[in-house]
């Protein structure tokens, strides 16, 4: 008997003892995440020391007021009626600084420049907080009017946007449209209103459960605001992915004429193991994220990885508890038509995939030729990829931030709150003074920045240039400016000069942070595919399958990929799906996008392919048990795939383009390897290698022999009474 076996019959026989101790656990969760699920952080960092980082501790030591004063915003005050000069203009900025002054959250509030045409003025300041910046939003929005057009935009005013944001894209996203959009596929797949609502309760509580662990960590560790988003998305799909094969298999089984205790026990021994089986691949593909140095993906690692590991221990303990108290009322409440066949033995056979895979396997070669064909033309847009980062300049137009940005560009491009700082430490005092004038002479007129200013240290070795960047700090514009600078101008000009020279400011921590995801990616792709071959060579032990397993995956995720670029970077059905024509993929999209695809991948796999060795074990034929193992899982799968995309279509539905990329590319992925990879491309392949046995063992041989008990005759009518 195995350890999921084992869990289910031990859940199974004290179930109220495992539904208590679980609400414990989520009685406990709720007051972690009440009490404790505070100062997440919109922002993302390297972990280390990189040149921006470098560069900010040199300011930080040698320039400490100038360094209190990095992270400001701007207000831009325009009048095509009045000019900077006039009374009316006056009057109006003064009352403006007041109102501002009043909220509290204000700090360093100057005049920093005046338009050429004299009818726009800027203005710096310091919020205090990421939240404080609401407020202040609100004193800018009630100032517009009467003539004047007032915005404000800059660190804490995009930071409070980005995150007010993300919070309702997960209202409307994923909890309005992607929970009850999951709902109602759970109960067109299983035909019942009860058996749908359980796998969303199992899902909900591991949500709540992952949460508390969150709030947990957040007490020692900054961890990112997007962390709830990727949590409550991936705890949707995981734990009604989970439910889902369970509950189905349970539901099988008593068809079968397995009393309740023999079903929860054997849909542990099946379905439960392939749950725990697909469910480490995912994890561990999601521990290569924590290679990657940089804040925000391992943010959202770690709470895909805690909302995994919950959702597998839901599925392994309180699941089989939950069924032995319902029992057959999971098939309540039956829809029409749809509920009809529940009770046969034969209600899951597909005759639709059943009819393809026949058609597949009679021209295996062809099949498998025009299948491949096709994903690797979906594939071929990848060589235009290119990561960024989506700013300001991407968020709606509804939102401050944005609506500054926009006036901030109109008024004065080049006077951006974000500037770039050049920091010189350790030379002659004399020689940095003069190398900085020159490089500033040459910024200037290379046209991405503005004129900048020249500070020295009090002990004289350390000097400072910080000049405005042109455009979105993020932008791709800024960052090929300060990769330039780094790589061309800074090297040309202090070649001759003993001063260390370092680049700090939002654009130059992007360019750092971009290195920080890019670089590890051999790594990660090493790591990700290589354990996920030993794990699936260790659940089947077969070399072959591992390896076929990998190889589909790979195609899917390329398939994901083409996609992704063609929509967003080459804007070809961007305007259908409602999506922003992007210049940049956002730089942690595809490296995460790579690892939750093949965790997520790995259900369909582990559970079609446990499937496939059981009708293999029964009938002895490749092709039966190929044709049997497709159709009686197809509408599990297709159902679960299904769920998986319409959550997260919630995330693409939203406003934040990184997170459009990331839903529209693991709905796109899952629809491919739920479809074509598992009707056409996986059936083509294994019955091609089983055809060449005379030089390859028989794959199926390799496979773990799955014992099937059934009882010798049917329960009595009271025990298998399918209500």
């Amino acid at each position: 008997m195995g350890l999921t076996e084992r869990l289910a019959r031990g859940a199974a026989a004290r179930p109220r003892r495992t539904l208590a101790l679980w609400g414990v656990a989520v009685l406990i969760a709720l007051a972690l995440v009440a009490t404790s699920l505070h100062g997440l952080s919109s922002n993302s960092h390297v972990v280390g020391k990189p040149d921006s980082t470098k560069a900010e501790d040199a300011i930080v030591e040698a320039f400490p007021r100038t360094a209190a004063a990095t992270k400001q915003d701007v207000i831009v005050v325009a009048s095509s009626r009045y000019a900077v000069t006039s009374p009316r203009f006056r009057t109006f900025g003064k009352r403006l600084a007041l109102a501002l002054l009043a909220t509290g959250k204000v700090r360093d509030l100057r005049p920093a420049a005046v338009s050429p045409d004299r009818h726009s003025a800027l203005v710096s300041l310091r919020i205090v907080s990421d939240s404080g910046a609401a407020p202040v939003e609100q004193v800018v929005e009630k100032a517009k009017g009467a003539g004047f057009e007032v915005g404000i935009t800059g660190y804490r005013t995009a930071n409070h946007d980005f995150g007010k944001q993300s919070q309702t894209d997960l209202e409307k996203g994923e909890l309005a449209f992607g929970l009850p959009a999951a709902l109602v596929v759970l109960v067109l797949v299983f035909g019942a209103v009860v058996a749908g609502l359980v796998p969303v309760l199992m899902a909900i509580l591991s949500i709540v459960a992952a949460l508390g662990l969150v709030a947990l960590i957040s007490l020692g560790f900054t961890l990112s605001v997007f962390i709830v988003n990727m949590l409550t998305g991936m705890g949707l799909a995981l734990g009604i992915d989970y439910s889902l094969f369970v509950v189905s298999r349970y539901r099988e089984e008593r068809a079968h004429g397995l009393v309740k205790e023999d079903a929860i026990a054997h849909a542990g021994a099946t379905a439960s193991r392939a749950v725990l089986f697909s469910g480490s691949t995912f994890v561990i593909a999601l521990i290569g994220m924590f290679i990657v140095p940089t804040s925000i993906m391992r943010s959202l690692a770690l709470g895909a990885i805690l909302v995994g590991i919950v959702s597998v221990a839901a599925a392994l303990t309180l699941l089989p508890a939950l069924l032995s108290i319902v029992g057959d009322r999971v098939n309540a409440l039956r829809v029409p038509i749809l509920g009809r066949s529940l009770g046969r033995a034969d209600a899951l056979e597909g005759r639709f995939w059943r009819r393809i895979v026949q058609t597949v396997l009679r021209r295996p070669a062809i099949s498998l030729a025009v299948a491949a064909a096709a994903l690797l033309a979906a594939a071929s847009p990848i060589f235009g990829l290119h990561i960024g980062a989506n700013g300001v300049s991407t968020l709606p137009s509804s939102l401050p931030s944005k609506q500054g940005y926009v006036l901030l560009q109109r008024t004065f491009p080049v006077q951006n709150p974000e500037p770039v700082r050049i920091v010189a430490v350790g030379g002659n005092a004399a020689a940095m003074h003069r190398d900085l004038v020159r490089l500033n002479r040459q910024l200037g007129a290379a046209g991405s920045f503005g004129a900048g200013a020249i500070q020295t240290s009090s002990r004289g070795d350390v000097a400072l240039l910080t000049a405005p960047i042109r455009g979105d700090a993020v932008g791709g514009g800024a960052v090929k400016a300060v990769r330039d600078l780094r790589a061309r101008l800074i090297p040309a000009i202090f070649r001759d000069s003993a001063a260390h020279v370092y680049v700090d400011g939002i654009t130059a921590e992007n360019v750092d942070y971009f290195d920080a995801v890019t670089n590890p990616t051999p790594y990660v792709l090493l790591f990700v595919l290589g354990l996920s071959f030993v794990l699936l060579t260790v659940a089947f032990r077969s070399i072959v399958v591992a390896l076929v397993s990998v190889l589909l995956n790979l195609l899917s995720v390329g398939a994901a990929y083409g996609l992704l670029t063609l929509v967003f970077l080459y804007g070809d059905g961007a305007g259908l799906f409602g999506f922003q024509h992007t210049h940049v993929i956002d730089a942690w999209v595809p490296l995460f996008l790579f690892s939750v695809l093949f965790g997520l991948s790995m259900d369909y796999q582990v559970f079609l392919m446990s499937r496939i060795k059981e009708r293999y074990d029964d009938s002895g034929s490749t092709q039966a048990a190929l044709v049997g193992g497709v159709a009686s899982t197809a509408r599990i799968i297709t159902g679960a795939a299904l769920i998986i995309v319409v959550v997260f279509a919630g995330f693409a539905a939203g406003k934040l383009v990184m997170f459009q990329q990331m839903g529209f590319g693991v709905a796109v992925a899952l629809l491919i390897d739920a479809t074509v990879i598992r009707s056409v491309v996986l059936p083509s392949m294994l019955g091609l290698l089983d055809r060449r046995s005379w030089y390859l063992p028989r794959w199926l041989d390799w496979l773990p022999h799955v014992e099937v008990e059934r009882p010798p005759s049917p329960p009595s009518p009271g025990d298998a009474a399918i209500v």
